[in-house]
């Protein structure tokens, strides 16, 4: 029966990714953001940082996901990328450390709206192609890192630190693995966004919905006291498309894979008290996967880092079901959000290629 399914599993990989490309790659990030953490968790290299921040868990944020957003195909072009994506979420992790204090007066909600900030960026940089995309994306991650983590000015060094840790994470792997991995290409933006008679540039538009979601947000935060509202913001951020049919069709993606991903996490929680290896091994996995599918099957990919965020975040001491419960109907909430501004703030149309000239 076990033999089974391992052939089963390993049919379903050869489907999803016949090349192996996308699994290396998934490899890689799991590599990047493991090398990460156990660096950062060396006393000799953190002893000058405040007991406070967790440098690991900032550097393997920042590895992380500056391994996902990098698509070229050659090291030298790979590796500096990686170092500049990097170095952008250590710039939005500065943004939120320094100008939080400013925005404390304005209550709970008071740091979320230099999220708005960051939100903008993430969709307005997508004019730039791919390289622009994820220096937008890192930008605003390295906002909300900074935002859970509370970081204030005296974290300065730290931020510095896990910078270092984190071009040296995402780089090493990624010149293991050569020419193995292929470039990723962006969908090309509308060339006609149009509401009413007022034409403005699509990256201006989307940049807009994501802010306005993530304004909206910081609102009901404000209004209604939300218990995990970064992680709706997140959700109003990327779900945002280069139309309002494809922000539309990653919504429902988004709520399809979450509505998987969470419960399945849940159910494994147990896990995580008496097997903890097993659960972050499941979390790699479910990381190796995300990369598989992020550009194809969103859902799928949804519902992988939905699994591995709820498993992680227990491994690591949090078994508070309806907080994990919250982070899930809030992302919900975030996608909902996100798709109404996409609808209602300049949307955006596709256009057939023959009109796009």
């Amino acid at each position: 029966m076990n033999a089974r399914y391992l052939l089963a599993m390993t049919a379903w990989f050869e489907r999803m990714d016949p090349g192996t490309h996308r699994r290396i790659k998934g490899l890689r990030l799991v590599t990047a953001y493991g090398l990460a953490a156990a660096i950062g968790a060396l006393h000799d290299v953190t002893r000058d940082v405040p007991a406070s921040v967790s440098v690991g868990s900032l550097a393997a944020t920042f590895a992380l996901w500056a391994s996902v957003s990098e698509a070229r195909a050659t090291r030298p072009e790979s590796s500096r990328d990686l170092a500049v994506l990097c170095l952008a979420a250590a710039c939005g992790a500065f943004s939120l450390a320094w100008l939080g204090p400013w925005f404390d007066g304005l209550g709970r909600s008071g740091a979320e709206f230099i999220l708005v900030s960051g939100a903008f960026f993430a969709g307005y940089a997508k004019r730039f192609g791919v390289t622009g995309a994820g220096i937008g994306s890192q930008f605003y991650i390295g906002q909300v890192a900074a935002y859970v983590m509370k970081l204030a000015p005296m974290d300065t060094w730290a931020i510095v630190v896990a910078l270092l840790i984190a071009m040296l994470a995402a780089i090493g792997p990624r010149l293991l693995s050569g020419r193995a991995e292929h470039p990723v290409v962006l969908p090309a933006l509308a060339s006609q966004p149009v509401y009413g008679k007022q034409a403005v540039s699509p990256a201006f538009a989307m940049g807009l919905q994501a802010a306005s979601g993530a304004l909206a947000v910081a609102l009901l935060n404000a209004a209604f006291a939300l218990a995990e509202s970064a992680w709706a913001i997140t959700a109003c951020v990327y779900v945002v498309a280069t139309s309002a049919v494809g922000t539309a069709d990653r919504v429902r993606r988004r709520i399809y894979g979450t509505l998987v991903g969470v419960p399945i996490g849940i159910i494994c929680l147990p896990l995580a008290e008496h097997a903890p290896l097993l659960v972050w091994s499941m979390a790699a996995i479910a990381m190796i996967v995300y990369a598989m599918a992020l550009p194809d099957r969103y859902d799928i990919a949804c519902g992988a880092f939905a699994f591995a965020l709820i498993v992680t975040l227990a491994a690591s001491g949090v078994h508070s079901i309806p907080l994990l419960a919250a982070r899930a109907w809030e992302t919900l909430l975030g996608g909902a959000i996100g798709w109404l501004c996409a609808r209602l703030v300049f949307p955006l149309r596709s256009v057939p290629p023959r009109d796009a000239r």
